[in-house]
Protein backbone atom coordinates (compact mmCIF):
# COMPACT_ATOMS: atom_id res chain seq x y z
CA UNK A 1 0.00 0.00 0.00
CA UNK A 2 1.41 3.39 -1.00
CA UNK A 3 1.70 6.11 1.59
CA UNK A 4 -0.06 9.36 0.79
CA UNK A 5 1.05 12.50 2.57
CA UNK A 6 -1.81 14.84 3.31
CA UNK A 7 -1.07 18.56 3.20
CA UNK A 8 -3.29 19.85 6.01
CA UNK A 9 -2.46 23.50 5.35
CA UNK A 10 -3.42 23.23 1.68
CA UNK A 11 -6.69 21.44 2.52
CA UNK A 12 -7.47 24.04 5.17
CA UNK A 13 -6.82 26.88 2.72
CA UNK A 14 -9.09 25.24 0.15
CA UNK A 15 -11.91 24.79 2.68
CA UNK A 16 -11.59 28.40 3.85
CA UNK A 17 -11.69 29.63 0.25
CA UNK A 18 -14.85 27.61 -0.42
CA UNK A 19 -16.42 28.85 2.81
CA UNK A 20 -15.53 32.47 1.98
CA UNK A 21 -17.34 32.12 -1.35
CA UNK A 22 -20.36 30.58 0.35
CA UNK A 23 -20.46 33.37 2.95
CA UNK A 24 -20.15 36.00 0.18
CA UNK A 25 -23.11 34.38 -1.59
CA UNK A 26 -25.18 34.50 1.58
CA UNK A 27 -24.25 38.15 2.15
CA UNK A 28 -25.52 38.97 -1.36
CA UNK A 29 -28.87 37.57 -0.19
CA UNK A 30 -28.77 39.72 2.95
CA UNK A 31 -27.70 36.91 5.29
CA UNK A 32 -24.58 37.31 7.41
CA UNK A 33 -23.79 34.14 9.37
CA UNK A 34 -22.69 34.85 12.95
CA UNK A 35 -20.78 32.90 15.58
CA UNK A 36 -20.53 33.71 19.28
CA UNK A 37 -17.70 32.20 21.27
CA UNK A 38 -17.81 32.15 25.06
CA UNK A 39 -14.68 31.65 27.12
CA UNK A 40 -14.83 31.47 30.91
CA UNK A 41 -11.49 31.71 32.68
CA UNK A 42 -7.95 31.83 31.42
CA UNK A 43 -7.13 28.31 30.27
CA UNK A 44 -4.25 28.90 27.79
CA UNK A 45 -5.27 26.10 25.40
CA UNK A 46 -8.87 27.37 25.38
CA UNK A 47 -7.69 30.92 24.69
CA UNK A 48 -5.72 29.70 21.67
CA UNK A 49 -8.63 27.61 20.37
CA UNK A 50 -11.17 30.42 20.70
CA UNK A 51 -8.70 32.86 19.15
CA UNK A 52 -8.35 30.54 16.15
CA UNK A 53 -12.13 30.46 15.75
CA UNK A 54 -12.30 34.26 15.77
CA UNK A 55 -9.48 34.47 13.23
CA UNK A 56 -11.25 31.94 10.98
CA UNK A 57 -14.47 33.96 11.18
CA UNK A 58 -12.68 37.13 10.18
CA UNK A 59 -10.86 35.47 7.27
CA UNK A 60 -14.07 33.98 5.85
CA UNK A 61 -16.33 36.99 6.34
CA UNK A 62 -18.45 35.64 9.16
CA UNK A 63 -19.80 37.97 11.83
CA UNK A 64 -18.38 37.00 15.21
CA UNK A 65 -18.55 37.95 18.84
CA UNK A 66 -16.19 36.79 21.53
CA UNK A 67 -17.38 36.88 25.12
CA UNK A 68 -14.55 36.44 27.60
CA UNK A 69 -15.66 36.05 31.20
CA UNK A 70 -13.59 35.86 34.36
CA UNK A 71 -12.88 32.62 36.21
CA UNK A 72 -15.23 33.72 39.02
CA UNK A 73 -18.24 34.23 36.73
CA UNK A 74 -21.30 32.61 38.26
CA UNK A 75 -23.31 29.88 36.59
CA UNK A 76 -26.28 32.25 36.63
CA UNK A 77 -24.33 34.94 34.74
CA UNK A 78 -23.15 32.42 32.14
CA UNK A 79 -26.67 31.04 31.65
CA UNK A 80 -27.98 34.59 31.18
CA UNK A 81 -25.36 35.24 28.48
CA UNK A 82 -26.26 31.98 26.70
CA UNK A 83 -29.95 32.93 26.84
CA UNK A 84 -29.17 36.37 25.39
CA UNK A 85 -27.13 34.79 22.57
CA UNK A 86 -29.94 32.31 21.85
CA UNK A 87 -32.28 35.28 21.30
CA UNK A 88 -29.84 37.34 19.22
CA UNK A 89 -30.77 37.16 15.53
CA UNK A 90 -27.22 38.04 14.40
CA UNK A 91 -25.93 34.87 16.05
CA UNK A 92 -26.47 31.58 14.20
CA UNK A 93 -24.00 29.53 16.22
CA UNK A 94 -22.80 29.45 19.82
CA UNK A 95 -19.62 27.81 21.06
CA UNK A 96 -19.11 27.67 24.83
CA UNK A 97 -15.50 26.65 25.28
CA UNK A 98 -14.93 23.72 27.62
CA UNK A 99 -13.77 22.98 30.24
CA UNK A 100 -15.73 25.38 32.41
CA UNK A 101 -14.45 26.41 35.85
CA UNK A 102 -15.44 24.47 38.96
CA UNK A 103 -18.81 25.53 40.31
CA UNK A 104 -20.43 25.74 36.87
CA UNK A 105 -22.53 22.77 35.78
CA UNK A 106 -21.33 22.04 32.23
CA UNK A 107 -24.41 19.97 31.38
CA UNK A 108 -26.73 22.75 32.49
CA UNK A 109 -24.90 25.23 30.27
CA UNK A 110 -24.89 22.89 27.26
CA UNK A 111 -28.62 22.24 27.72
CA UNK A 112 -29.21 26.00 27.73
CA UNK A 113 -27.84 26.42 24.20
CA UNK A 114 -30.56 26.42 21.55
CA UNK A 115 -30.00 23.12 19.67
CA UNK A 116 -30.20 24.99 16.35
CA UNK A 117 -27.26 27.18 17.46
CA UNK A 118 -25.15 24.41 19.02
CA UNK A 119 -22.04 24.33 16.82
CA UNK A 120 -20.32 21.62 18.87
CA UNK A 121 -23.29 19.26 18.66
CA UNK A 122 -23.24 18.60 22.41
CA UNK A 123 -26.93 19.28 23.08
CA UNK A 124 -28.80 15.98 23.68
CA UNK A 125 -31.19 16.78 20.80
CA UNK A 126 -28.24 17.01 18.43
CA UNK A 127 -26.49 13.95 19.87
CA UNK A 128 -29.71 12.02 19.28
CA UNK A 129 -29.92 13.19 15.68
CA UNK A 130 -26.30 12.27 15.07
CA UNK A 131 -27.00 8.79 16.44
CA UNK A 132 -30.11 8.33 14.32
CA UNK A 133 -30.17 6.32 11.14
CA UNK A 134 -30.33 9.52 9.07
CA UNK A 135 -27.50 10.40 6.74
CA UNK A 136 -25.23 13.34 7.54
CA UNK A 137 -26.79 15.14 4.56
CA UNK A 138 -30.30 14.67 5.99
CA UNK A 139 -29.17 15.95 9.39
CA UNK A 140 -27.44 18.94 7.80
CA UNK A 141 -30.58 19.67 5.74
CA UNK A 142 -32.52 19.95 9.02
CA UNK A 143 -30.29 22.89 9.95
CA UNK A 144 -28.26 21.01 12.53
CA UNK A 145 -24.56 21.81 12.77
CA UNK A 146 -22.37 18.78 12.28
CA UNK A 147 -19.49 18.79 14.77
CA UNK A 148 -16.05 18.78 13.20
CA UNK A 149 -15.25 15.47 14.89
Amino acid sequence: MAVKIIDGKAISAQIREELSKEVAGLKEKGVVPGLATVLVGENPASQVYVGMKQKACKSTGLYSEQHTLSEDTSEEELLKLVDDLNKKKEINGILVQLPLPKGIDTNKVLLAIDPSKDVDGFHPVNIGKLNSKKSMKEIEDEGIFLPCT
